[in-house]
């Protein structure tokens, strides 16, 4: 009869131990995750500001007498793009991430060949109003990185506390799976120079 109540109340501990365990595992990484959506939301908004701001600055090209048609619709066609790629936070997934990747480095390509363009409009270099446009976006490209590797950071610890031993044995009974990063895209190391001091 002893043993029977030893038995039990030992089973009742590891029962405890194990359940205590699980929930704290579970808690974490529902905080760890929901702290990485809400870097990814600050990625997307950075990413939004950009947007915004460019479609101002071509308002603003647009006036300058004969600009260049084509390099204007290449900045709207890669604008466009750009904002059609959403990702659902819940749904980070490598191949989405590349797919939102491609866009951007595509708007971020077509907005460097047109401030390249822009030299040869003294009138435009001279406009206040785009000025203020050119130091805003180079502010939000900064914002972009910060976001980007702020949520990098934060997947990062999402993914360690998913995949170590032995929270990787809970993190399948629960549903957590690795999620995506931001990668630096194929050449990143040669960034496009978007010169914004204009002489």
């Amino acid at each position: 009869m002893k043993k029977g109540l030893i038995v039990l109340i030992v089973l009742g501990i590891l029962a405890f131990i194990i359940y205590d365990w699980s929930v704290g595992f579970n808690n974490t990484a529902v905080e760890h995750e929901a702290n990485a959506k809400t870097a990814w939301s600050n990625v997307e908004s950075s990413y939004q500001r950009r947007n915004d701001l460019i479609g101002n600055l071509v308002k603003t090209v647009q006036g300058a007498a004969d600009f260049e048609k084509g390099t204007l619709t290449d900045v709207i066609e890669a604008r466009s793009k750009a904002t059609s790629i959403n990702i659902d936070a819940n749904n980070l997934t490598p191949d989405k991430m590349a797919a939102f990747q491609q866009a951007q480095s595509g708007m971020a390509g077509a907005l460097s060949k047109l401030m390249v363009v822009v030299e040869r409009y003294p009138e435009l270099k001279a406009n206040q109003n785009f000025l203020e446009l050119q130091a805003q976006l180079e502010g939000t490209e900064n914002r972009i990185n910060v976001a980007r590797d702020r949520f990098n950071e934060k997947v990062n610890i999402y993914d360690i506390h998913t995949t170590k031993f032995p929270g990787k044995l809970l993190a399948g009974i629960f549903g957590f799976e690795e999620m995506a990063r931001y990668k630096a895209d194929a050449g990143a190391s040669d960034n496009p120079d978007v010169d914004f001091d204009f002489k």
